[in-house]
């Protein structure tokens, strides 16, 4: 006979030994269990061997009688993924697979909330992402209900109820129109997480200037700075006052402060006054004193 065929036969032969050992020493188990749950395999066939259990985070260990169930106890296995079970004996060996996944009730919830710091009424200006996590810090995956409000000092509250997908979930909120620090909460279940979002005032809406003689000089006000929205202006912002006379001009920028402007400008008779900030004019005040 020749060498390859010899090479052939021993194959075959060595499949069929597999094969009648795989009978004779099969193992039955469920195939899939939660993460921190007990478990039993049962196996077939007498003495003893040495069982193995081999994941990518943990591996397991255990001499068993053979034709009796190993006992596996709760939090054996917490890391969910594909784990190779292996029979070993003096017949041979046996392999198998099991898989273990997420535990059913949410533990964690990983939270990202942007930006943390924003103007008021800004339209899908706030976006929350939510992880879910089991007690093991394995990922929830099966679809889940999360609830999403941010919670505003003025009352007006947003809420908007979803459901996880591949264990994640998102969601995009507007900014009210009060300045002040929200409570943007994700929740699933008995867990909740919050992070804090602060509205600053918006720009400029509307200027309005007086003028009254100061000896020889003019003072200039603006009455107090609101945004759109009626919040005041944050100190700081720059004003610029100008007034425009016969032959000349002159311009002075101040900040804001406690939310009004003022400054001092020579005085001159007819001279036009106006004031600004940004792309905001105000109203225009003619000096004829």
């Amino acid at each position: 006979m020749r060498r390859w065929q010899l090479l052939a036969l021993g194959g075959i032969c060595m499949a069929m030994a597999l094969q009648v050992m795989a009978e004779s020493t099969s193992m039955s188990f469920p195939k899939s269990v939660q993460a921190g749950s007990a478990f039993s395999i049962q196996t077939n066939g007498s003495g003893t061997g040495t069982l193995y259990i081999m994941g990518l985070g943990q591996v397991l260990k255990k001499s068993v009688q053979l034709g009796e169930a190993a006992e596996f106890s709760a939090d054996s296995l917490h890391d969910a993924g594909r784990y190779v079970v292996m029979l070993v004996q003096q017949a041979g060996v046996e392999t198998d697979s099991l898989d273990v996944t997420p535990a059913s009730t949410p533990a964690h919830l990983g939270f990202l909330a942007r930006p943390s710091r924003l103007p008021v009424s800004l339209q899908h200006g706030i976006t929350g992402a939510a992880y879910i996590f089991d007690t093991y810090g394995n990922l929830l995956v099966t679809p889940t209900p999360i609830s999403f409000q941010l919670s505003s000092p003025s009352g007006a509250d947003q809420k908007t109820d979803v459901v996880t997908r591949d264990g994640a979930a998102w969601t995009e909120m507007d900014t009210t129109n009060k300045q002040g620090v929200d409570k943007f909460t994700a929740q699933a279940g008995g867990v909740s997480s919050t992070r804090v979002v602060r509205q600053f005032p918006g720009d400029p809406c509307s200027l309005k200037l007086s003028a009254s003689r100061a000896g020889q000089q003019l003072q200039l006000k603006t009455e107090p700075v609101l945004d759109c929205s009626g919040n005041p202006v944050l100190d700081g912002t720059i004003v610029t006052f100008t007034e425009t006379y016969d032959g000349g001009q002159s311009t002075v920028d101040v900040p804001l402060k406690h939310g009004i402007a003022q400054a001092t400008l020579p005085a001159h008779s007819g001279a036009m006054l106006s004031v600004a900030s940004g792309v905001v004019l105000g109203n225009q005040v003619r000096w004829e004193q």
